[in-house]
């Protein structure tokens, strides 16, 4: 972390529910650490673009800002956790989440989740992070108890 820059949780948003996760750990983590949450979106144009549609002639930044927002709603509703910001970055996500973790106290991303043998390897991005961030980094794994009630899940 560079000097006068303020600790910061920097957490990569995508929509997903590990990304809302990410978001809700982050917040409880950052007062242990005096830090800020940093809630990060990225985009990029799709490879099949480049030939097809002119560039700068879409919404793909408003799409991934409304992305982020509701993210943030989902994990907090109006109960915003002071100290929380967020951006929209254009590049590649786990370029620009590895770049962000430069000036970072921790980088914490989610990881999409897959059934059996692949569910227990990390996505693109979350390996890409904990290969190349310059601070830690936390992977939150899709919770496997989700959306079963206290009474399903195994004693």
């Amino acid at each position: 972390m560079s000097n006068g820059t303020a600790a910061a949780i920097v957490v990569g948003v995508d929509g997903s529910p590990q990304s809302v996760e990410a978001l809700r750990w982050a917040a409880r983590t950052a007062d242990a650490l005096g830090a800020g949450v940093k809630a990060v979106g990225a985009w990029e144009y799709p490879p099949e673009y480049a030939g097809y549609v002119p560039l700068g002639s879409d919404n793909f930044d408003e799409i991934t800002r409304k992305r982020v927002d509701k993210a943030v709603h989902e994990a907090f509703g109006d109960d915003v956790p002071a100290g929380l910001s967020t951006s929209v970055v254009f590049g590649h996500p786990a370029k620009v989440l590895v770049h962000e973790s430069e000036d970072a106290t921790m980088l914490v991303v989610g990881r999409r989740g897959h059934d059996g043998f692949r569910g227990m390897l990390l996505g693109s991005v979350s390996a890409a992070c904990v290969t190349h961030a310059s601070c830690p980094v936390l992977v939150i794994h899709e919770d496997p108890d989700a959306g079963r009630g206290a009474q399903d899940r195994p004693a």
